[in-house]
């Protein structure tokens, strides 16, 4: 079943609002939504680096946790997760094991790197989520990067002042 036709630049927005906000309250700049196939907004995430130093608490693996805990596999298959930045490889596997059936993100996993060099609190992989995606069983709906210059905009001051 082919996945609903949502306006992406809505839900990406409210991704690149939720990442804003993280840095604000001091954690990396990281947003995510999860939408239902009929556009539905399931749930939220910020990145949760903080208060622990998680570096595993990125936005994406946490919602992605979250929905995995509260909707089944074939729930999730019409969902999308809106991610402000394109998912790492942690991230997109827990996307890939909720049973989530489309990612779009807006900032390119190169273009965050060549943002925050090797900046030792986002020590970014060069491996593009498709790339994870592609080796699974299951076919999940990549698109992206969609407005990168919006996208980018909280890392640009953050990653410079830490």
């Amino acid at each position: 079943m082919p996945l609903p036709d949502l306006d992406h630049s809505v839900y990406l927005r409210r991704a690149f609002t939720i990442a804003a906000a993280a840095a604000d309250a001091g954690s990396h700049p990281f947003g995510a939504v999860l939408v239902g196939g009929d556009g539905t907004v399931l749930m939220e995430q910020g990145n949760a680096y903080l208060p622990d130093h998680d570096m595993t608490g990125h936005a994406e693996r946490v919602l992605a946790t979250r929905a995995s805990q509260r909707f089944r596999p074939a729930e999730l298959i019409d969902a999308t997760l809106y991610s402000s930045a394109e998912p790492c490889a942690m991230c997109a596997g827990a996307a890939y094991w909720a049973g989530i059936g489309r990612i779009v993100y807006g900032l390119s996993e190169s273009a965050l790197r060549h943002i925050t060099g090797n900046h030792p609190e986002n020590p970014t992989l060069d491996l593009p989520c498709r790339a994870v995606l592609d080796s699974g069983q299951r076919p999940v709906d990549v698109i992206g990067p969609l407005l990168e210059e919006e996208a980018a905009e909280p890392h640009r001051s953050f990653w410079i002042s830490r």
